[in-house]
């Protein structure tokens, strides 16, 4: 007789089948996450909003992913934007349908206003109406909307996983860091109520919140060369979180075994926070 606990290992070592489809597939977490997502048999789908000045990252990304043998859709298209939004799942309900469903929705978007809310004297060095609807909309309820349309064209497999990349700043203020902690808050509700609501569906929704990583999102933070000295100095492992670390994260909880794990938000950040 198989026990529970040894149908938990075998799940684990089970090959993924489906697709991921990652937002802000082209760097950082969701190009690591693609990578080792493709490692591990899942085929991949991204969107991405990249000019010629970084279309390396793209087409590196692609040589990568084109190596493992797996299937990739990539769309340099705008994921806030809801007609492109539109075509993308249009274009991958067949496609997902015919092997696997949509096992993965990733969202890692990373495109939001870097000002304070206050600046005496000079209006524009502060943050707008128009600065912070862009930045919750990109950051935050892009993902509502993404889990809308892929659950009304039925492209979710069960189960089914939906990962949201959140920060440390949905819970504490940094200079400039005001409006994407708005989003960060708003997109690990988002997250719950997700959680909630698609558990019917065996879907669950997590929140991943990252240590300080050095990524291209991080380096627009205005003081991030602060964060990333005190960030090592602090560690208990003496280095910073990387993109594959979150990752392999992702990967593991992306199996059967961790069916259970649902509405949270997940640290992963190898005891940074807690290390004082």
């Amino acid at each position: 007789m198989v026990n529970s606990r040894q149908q938990d290992t075998n799940a684990l070592l089970q090959p993924l089948e489906g697709w991921a489809l990652i937002l802000g597939v082209s760097s950082g977490f969701g190009a690591a996450a693609a990578r080792t997502f493709a490692r591990a048999g899942l085929n991949v789908a991204g969107v991405h909003l990249d000019r010629r000045a970084t279309m390396g990252h793209v087409k590196s990304l692609e040589a990568d992913l084109g190596s493992t043998g797996v299937a990739f859709r990539l769309f340099n298209v705008n994921a806030a934007d809801a007609r492109r939004r539109v075509e993308v799942l249009d274009e991958l309900q067949s496609v997902t349908a015919s092997s696997g469903g949509l096992r993965v929705l990733m969202h890692s978007l990373a495109f939001g206003t870097l000002k304070p809310y206050w600046a005496e004297g000079d209006a524009t060095a502060r943050i707008s109406q128009a600065n912070m609807d862009m930045t919750l909309d990109v950051m935050a309820h892009s993902l509502l909307y993404w889990t809308q349309d892929a659950m009304a064209r039925e492209m979710f497999s069960s189960p089914a996983r939906i990962f949201a990349m959140t920060s440390e700043g949905s819970r504490t203020a940094w200079p400039a860091y005001g409006a994407v902690g708005a989003a960060k808050a708003a997109l690990e509700s988002h997250v719950r109520q997700l959680a909630v609501e698609l558990a019917p569906h065996g879907i669950t929704a997590n929140a991943i919140s990252a240590g300080v990583t050095d990524t291209p999102a991080l380096r627009k933070i205005p003081g991030h060369e602060k964060m990333i000295a005190d960030g090592i100095a602090r560690h208990p492992y003496g280095r910073l979180t990387t993109p594959d670390d979150v990752a392999a994260t992702l990967l593991a909880l992306t199996t059967p075994a961790c069916n259970w794990v649902s509405g949270n938000v997940l640290g992963v950040d190898g005891a940074e926070r807690v290390s004082g």
